[in-house]
């Protein structure tokens, strides 16, 4: 590689192009403020609504992920259940001009199959209607989780007869199909310091950030300060 293509390499390395974000501790918030937990949802879906904005004017951001609803969040009560689907919904709605004008393209990761036929309809209809976005891509994960990703991954592997190879995993992967790149930055709200079954194979080479404050208190102002660490670490990707 010549120093030039190197040099542009290692510049590309400081970028988050793909920003994944555990949106954790809106019920917290709403303990600490003596609410319903279902508040503390409501302003983590303003939230939301604040930080893909941002992303979507920061030039360096092509993609953010967001963990909205995972594959064991089915096991909350299901009045709480029941509720994140309307917000979801009611968000899908009403964010649809926000994401026209600031040039915002929905996908979705995880397993829809299991939502509303009402639910599914506004998710593909936001869809289509973002398709042609290019400024930034939302990656809403619902109904994911990592463990089941993979594991559908494996099991179209092995009906088509293909290879188990890396490429080909990754090719059967929710993020594979919709061309979404390996995460490079991953931050978790709340204070929480685990992964809880998101995105496994994409984060294998990602820069982590765990922040105490909790969801619906996270800012731009935050997000710009974590952004501006990532740039100063080293990324060697298992290289010198």
């Amino acid at each position: 590689m010549s120093q030039g293509l190197k040099e542009i390499s290692l510049n590309l390395s400081k970028l988050p192009r793909h920003v994944a974000i555990i949106m954790d501790g809106n019920g917290r918030w709403a303990k600490k403020q003596g609410k319903k937990r279902i508040e503390g949802h409501k302003v983590g879906a303003e939230v939301v609504r604040e930080i893909t904005t941002y992303c979507a004017k920061n030039e360096e951001i092509k993609y953010l992920t967001l963990y909205a609803f995972s594959t064991e969040n089915w096991k909350r009560p299901k009045m709480e259940v029941d509720f994140l689907m309307n917000l979801l919904d009611k968000y899908l709605k009403q964010e649809l001009d926000t994401y026209i004008k600031n040039g915002v393209k929905l996908e979705v990761i995880g397993d829809i199959s299991k939502f509303s036929k009402k639910l599914q309809d506004r998710i593909n209809y936001t869809k289509e209607k973002t398709k042609d976005a290019s400024k930034l891509t939302q990656v809403l994960a619902l109904n994911y989780g990592s463990r089941d990703e993979i594991t559908r991954a494996i099991k179209e592997l092995c009906s088509n007869n293909e290879e188990v190879t890396e490429e080909n995993i990754a090719k059967h992967l929710d993020t594979g199909k919709s061309n979404i790149p390996d995460v490079d930055l991953l931050i978790r709200t709340s204070g929480e310091i685990r992964i809880s079954n998101f995105l496994l194979w994409q984060i294998a080479y990602a820069e982590m950030f765990f922040t105490p404050t909790l969801w619906p208190d996270f800012t731009e102002e935050e997000l710009d300060k974590i952004i501006k660490e990532f740039k100063k670490r080293d990324r060697r990707f298992g290289g010198i």
